[in-house]
């Protein structure tokens, strides 16, 4: 009698990655991930101790993906925008694990490259060592956050998403001005939260990279 297939590292994390396009980290499950493979929950325990460790090895596997073939070039503005895209782009082909990273911290390769590549850019501003730190951390969290959203609004059917759009619509234009006087104001130029993504993405970015080059000696 044959026993239970063993299932390698590489190959649990591709079906876990598999299993997360089609729902979320609170859905997620070592259980659901076995019956995917076949095996039982204790096969994979053998691998990873719980449940968030192996998400944090899924999200590493995605920012060890935005890393591959990364050639820092230009100055340290233009590499921590580099960077950020990158990181963008390989989230918005798995939107689903966008919010996996913000809320599950990676210690794998992956995610000692993008600290590397971003801490690297930062002290080429000529920013003091000390000062480093606090500010990587503060662009760690707006890109975990901008990508999250980003992702958030991407996962979307395209009739959910026009039904989104038509229900803000109906609320900013309908707006009472006596209640809502600003709203009222710029309801025809107030945009709903998935306009023009990747422009405000950019924008915010170097708004903050901006404030950022006035606190350089």
């Amino acid at each position: 009698m044959t026993g239970r297939r063993r299932w390698s590292t590489e190959e649990i994390l591709d079906a876990a990655t598999e299993l997360l396009r089609t729902s979320d980290a609170e859905s997620f499950s070592v259980r659901k991930l076995a019956a995917a493979l076949g095996t039982d929950s204790s096969s994979l325990y053998r691998h990873f101790r719980n449940k968030t460790e192996l998400l944090r090895a899924v999200a590493d596997r995605i920012l060890l993906a935005a890393m591959d073939g990364h050639r820092p070039e230009g100055d340290w503005k233009q590499r921590v925008t580099a960077l950020a895209l990158r990181l963008r782009e390989a989230f918005g082909e798995q939107p689903q694990l966008a919010a996996i990273w913000g809320r599950y911290a990676s210690s794998g390769t992956g995610s000692r490259l993008v600290m590397e590549e971003l801490l690297q850019a930062l002290r080429a501003s000529g920013l003091p060592d000390e000062e480093i730190p606090a500010r990587y951390h503060r662009i760690v969290i707006l890109l975990a956050a901008l990508i999250a959203s980003d992702a958030g609004v991407s996962t979307l059917a395209p009739e959910e998403y026009e039904q989104g759009v038509e229900l803000f619509r109906v609320a900013v234009l309908g707006a009472d001005p006596e209640r809502f006087p600003a709203l009222a104001h710029f309801a025809r130029d107030v945009r709903p939260l998935g306009a023009d993504r990747r422009a405000a993405f950019e924008d915010i970015l170097a708004a903050q990279l901006a404030h950022i080059e006035t606190q350089i000696p």
